[in-house]
């Protein structure tokens, strides 16, 4: 199996982010994810059972956690390690350029 991350990329925006799993085996989960300009819904935040590693390729993105005061803005190259039952949200991707991003999660749930 292989591929290239940015094959397939939308040339304007999309209702949804658009979430591809490139790879499941047991214990670990590998995502690509597009975002042009989403965010999470308002007051919603992820809790996930699971760890997740992410890293943005390409775009821009501001990710928020609910114990920090300020959202954290990434670029590309940027990654952080999400620890399980973290609570955190997407408070807006790039309008302009897709966002990339590169998702593992770890120990996902069967």
């Amino acid at each position: 199996m292989s591929g290239n991350l940015f094959d397939g990329l939308p040339e304007g925006a999309l209702e949804a982010e658009r979430i591809n799993t490139l790879c499941a085996r047991p214990g670990v989960r590998i995502e690509r994810i597009v975002s042009t300009g989403q965010s999470s819904p308002p007051g919603f935040w992820y809790d996930q059972p699971d760890d997740e590693w992410v890293t943005l390729l390409s775009g821009s993105a501001a990710l928020r956690f609910a114990d920090e005061d300020s959202p954290r803005v990434l670029k590309p190259g940027d990654w952080i390690l999400i620890a399980a039952h973290r609570r955190h949200r997407v408070d807006g991707t790039d309008t302009d350029v897709a966002s990339v991003w590169l998702a593992v999660h770890l120990n996902p749930p069967d």
